[in-house]
């Protein structure tokens, strides 16, 4: 099997090196050039909660050659357009797309490489790049060798290529076959919404959102619209490490109370995370804003659900896009306390 691993960012270069270091004939295929040259002469070092070492190949998405058997996709959403076209020459009929990105992507990644190319993937373990061929694992090592990642079909089934990638992905860390991978994806978009979404657009991390009135009120009614939001579009949400993120949902106001009770003791702790769109706003670089929380209003156009808590969060971080600058907590968290008053 020819493995690529698109996107040889942080999470990437931890995959790749232990592909290769399980003797799978894989391509780290990066933009990065000076991380490409890395990879090449020096190998993948991954430090953080363990440390490893392997031997690499690793090309610019230009080299790219022959066909893949296997593609772990892990760009950006902003880049799927380009970088799913330009991948088409190189896909066989039978070859198959994983899409292991932030987001929902499946349905647009299905437009492009064809629907029965792709299955769902989610990531379930954290990384920092630290420098060109360098890459921090920063979920505990046993918890990683236990539970990396969750992928399925589109269509819930348990097929034989499943299995096969399963196998294959099992070099890495713990991989899981779900039965509802779209569940799945959709309940990470529901804590990236509230938390990553408001982390970005308050410029705080998770803690302060959780110790704030206005920032957790305000992450509960952004859960609520996901929930909404999802169930209107025949989305059935996964629970998470056996939290039934369903159980979210508002049904009338006098909720709110339990439900920021609940948020703060299951998000506490990831207190001290900040969002990778607030680092892309410090870096004065495009956010995948439109790929979470501006999923939920897309996604809500004919069903009559208002989003008002996601649409300002999109509101604000592509304010911050535009006008190159990282947001203010004190300023941003008025027009969400305005918000509120209006419910």
């Amino acid at each position: 099997m020819r493995i690529a691993v698109l996107g040889a960012g942080s999470l990437g270069t931890i995959v790749g090196a232990y592909l290769a270091s399980g003797g799978m004939d894989v391509e780290l295929i990066d933009a990065y050039r000076e991380h490409v040259d890395a990879l090449n002469q020096a190998g993948a070092k991954v430090t953080g909660t363990t440390e490893f070492h392997a031997e690499v190949k690793a090309v610019a998405p230009e080299n790219k050659s022959g066909k893949y058997d296997l593609v772990l996709l892990l760009t950006k959403q902003l880049y799927n357009d380009s970088v799913l076209a330009e991948l088409l020459p190189f896909l066989n009929e039978d070859s198959v797309v994983c899409s292991l990105q932030n987001g929902i992507p499946e349905q647009k990644v299905a437009s492009i490489v064809g629907e029965k190319r792709v299955i769902a993937g989610s990531v379930e373990f954290g990384a920092t790049f630290i420098e060109p061929g360098v890459s921090a694992l920063t979920t505990e090592y046993n918890q990683f060798k236990q539970y990396a990642f969750q992928i399925g079909e589109l269509n819930g089934e348990t097929t034989e290529r499943i299995e096969r990638i399963r196998s294959v992905l099992e070099l890495v860390g713990g991989t899981h076959v779900s039965d509802n991978l779209v569940g799945t994806k959709w309940s990470k978009l529901l804590i990236n919404n509230a938390f990553s979404g408001l982390s970005a657009a308050l410029n705080g991390m998770y803690g302060d959102i959780l110790d704030h009135e206005i920032g957790i009120e305000s992450a509960v009614h952004i859960a609520d619209e996901t929930i909404k939001v999802g169930h209107a579009n025949g989305i059935t949400f996964a629970k998470m490490g056996g939290f039934d993120v369903e159980s979210l949902e508002l049904n009338s106001e006098s909720d709110i109370p339990e439900r920021i009770l609940t948020l703060r003791t299951t998000m506490e702790p990831s207190r001290l995370l900040r969002a990778s769109m607030l680092q892309d706003l410090e870096k004065k670089r495009k956010t995948e804003i439109d790929y979470i929380n501006g999923v939920v209003p897309a996604m809500a156009e004919g069903t009559g659900i208002q989003t008002p808590f996601n649409d300002l969060v999109v509101a604000q971080i592509q304010a911050a896009e535009e006008s190159r600058t990282v947001p203010d907590f004190d300023t941003n968290i008025k027009a969400f306390k305005q918000l509120l008053s209006l419910k």
